[in-house]
C-alpha cells in the first residue's frame, strides 16, 4: 500500500507533466478547418495564389493532351503519304543501258495487286536554261522537268489556275507546260485564261496550268513540268545524270511488297537498271517523333508547374510574415512548432489541389477547343484528368516547406513585441 502512495506522489516526467498542462494536439481536421479558415478569410489573395497552379497544371493537362493529339495526326498523315509510296530511281551505269521508265514500264507497275498511282519524272539536261516570257518581257532560271501523265495522280496537285497535261498531250507530244507557282510569279504569270506562252531555248510553249500545292515532291513547285514524250522528243531520252525516278503509290501495307516486285516489272531483263527504295518502317519513325514531342512538350509543362510553385511559394511566405503576430499568438498559448507548419503546408495543400482541378478542366477545355478549330481528333487521357489534382498537392506541398519552416523559427516573444 505505501509503495502506491510513494508511486501516486512521485512527480512525472515531461514538461507538461511539470506544469500541470497536458501537452498541446491538433486533430487533422482541426488543420483543414484553420486552414479553410484562414483561405476563406482573404478569398481575393486564396485566388491570385490558385492562379499560378491553375495555369502551370492547365499547361501540362494541354500539353499532355495536345501531344497525343499531334501524335494521331502525325501518324495518320505519315501512314497516308511516305508509308505509301515507293520511289524507283534509275540506277543505269552508262548510258548505253535502255532508259528504265518508258511508258509500257509504268504501265506494267501500274498492273501489279496493290498500287493505286504511277508516275515517272526526270530533269531535263541542259546546261544553260532560257525560260522567257514574252509578252511580259522578263526571263528566269529554273528546273524543267518531264513527267508523264500519271505523275499528277502521285502529287496531288492543287491547282491555282487551268490543268495539268493529261494522256492526250502525252499522245500527240504537245508543246505544253505546267508552272510551278514560284516560275510563274516570277515570269509574272497569274493566269492562264488568256493562253500565255513561254520560250524555252527559243521554242514556245503553251502554259496550261499554274499549281501552287502538291501532297508530295514539293520542288515542282519551283520547276517548269513539260510532257515526258514532249521532253524526250525535244532533248533526248535521258541520260544517267538525269535524276529520273518512277513514284509508285501503293494501298495500305502493300508498299514493301511493291518495292520488292516493282523492279522485276519495270526492267525485267536488266535489273541493276533500277533501284527500288521502300518507304521507312512507320513504326520506328512515328516512335522517334513521338517521343521528341513528348520529351519536348513535357519540359515545357514542367516549367509551367515550377512557375506555378514559385508563385505560390512566395505568396505563402507574404501571408506568413504578414501573419507573425498570429503565429505568435498560437505559440505563446500552446501550439507547437509542428501545429504551425501543418496548417501553413494544408495551405498550401489545399490551393494546389483546387488550382489543379480548375487548371484540369480548363485545360481539357482548351484541348477540345483547339482540336475542333484544327479539325482534330482529341486524345484525351483520364489518367491526365484524374492525377491533375494530386499533381496540384503536391505542387503546393513542395510550394509551402519553406514558408512553413520559416513560420516555425518565429518566436513568441518576438512576435508580440511587434
Amino acid at each position: 500500500m505505501s509503495s502506491r502512495r510513494s508511486a501516486r506522489n512521485r512527480p512525472a516526467k515531461g514538461r507538461g507533466a511539470r506544469s500541470g498542462i497536458p501537452p498541446s494536439t491538433m486533430r487533422v481536421r482541426d488543420v483543414l478547418v484553420e486552414a479553410v479558415a484562414a483561405l476563406t478569410a482573404r478569398p481575393g489573395r486564396a485566388a491570385l495564389t490558385t492562379l499560378g497552379t491553375i495555369l502551370g497544371v492547365g499547361t501540362l493537362v494541354v500539353v499532355l493532351c495536345l501531344t497525343g493529339t499531334l501524335q494521331n495526326q502525325i501518324g495518320s498523315r505519315f501512314d497516308a503519304f511516305v508509308a505509301r509510296t515507293v520511289t524507283v530511281s534509275d540506277a543505269r551505269l552508262s548510258s548505253g543501258q535502255a532508259f528504265p521508265f518508258t511508258r509500257e514500264a509504268e504501265e506494267k507497275a501500274a498492273r501489279l495487286n496493290g498500287v493505286t498511282h504511277v508516275g515517272s519524272r526526270w530533269t531535263v539536261n541542259l546546261e544553260t536554261v532560257s525560260i522567257t516570257a514574252p509578252l511580259a518581257k522578263k526571263s528566269v532560271t529554273a528546273s524543267i522537268l518531264g513527267a508523264t501523265a500519271g505523275l499528277w495522280d502521285v502529287v496531288e496537285p492543287h491547282i491555282a489556275s487551268g490543268r495539268t497535261h493529261d494522256r492526250f498531250h502525252d499522245a500527240h507530244t504537245s508543246d505544253v507546260v505546267v508552272l510551278g507557282a514560284s516560275v510563274a510569279a516570277q515570269l509574272g504569270i497569274e493566269s492562264v485564261v488568256t493562253l500565255p506562252a513561254i520560250s524555252i531555248d527559243n521554242r514556245p510553249y503553251t502554259v496550261v496550268g499554274i499549281i501552287d500545292k502538291v501532297a508530295r515532291q514539293p520542288d515542282l513547285l519551283l520547276s517548269v513540268i513539260v510532257p515526258a514524250p514532249t521532253a524526250i522528243a525535244r532533248w533526248g531520252t535521258p541520260e544517267t545524270k538525269a535524276q529520273a525516278t518512277m513514284t509508285i503509290v501503293t494501298d495500305f501495307g502493300a508498299a514493301a511488297q511493291i518495292a520488292n516486285e516493282a523492279p522485276r516489272a519495270i526492267a525485267p531483263l536488266d535489273l541493276s537498271a533500277v533501284r527500288s527504295i521502300p518507304p521507312p518502317d512507320p513504326r520506328t519513325l512515328r516512335d522517334a517523333v513521338n517521343t521528341d514531342l513528348t520529351g519536348l512538350f513535357l519540359a515545357l509543362a514542367l516549367i509551367c508547374i515550377f512557375i506555378g510553385a514559385v508563385g505560390i511559394a512566395n505568396t505563402t511566405l507574404v501571408a506568413v510574415l504578414e501573419r507573425i503576430g498570429e503565429i505568435g499568438l498560437r505559440r505563446s498559448v500552446g501550439a507547437r512548432r509542428r501545429h504551425i507548419a501543418a496548417q501553413i503546408i494544408s495551405e498550401s495543400a489545399i490551393l494546389g489541389a483546387l488550382g489543379g482541378a480548375i487548371g484540369a478542366s480548363i485545360g481539357t477545355i482548351s484541348v477540345l477547343i483547339i482540336s475542333i478549330t484544327q479539325q482534330w481528333t482529341p486524345i484525351i487521357d483520364p489518367t491526365i484528368e484524374l492525377t491533375a489534382p494530386l499533381i496540384g498537392m503536391a505542387t503546393g506541398i513542395l510550394a509551402g516547406l519553406y514558408p512553413s519552416w520559416q513560420a516555425t523559427q518565429i518566436e513568441p516573444t518576438e512576435a508580440l513585441r511587434r
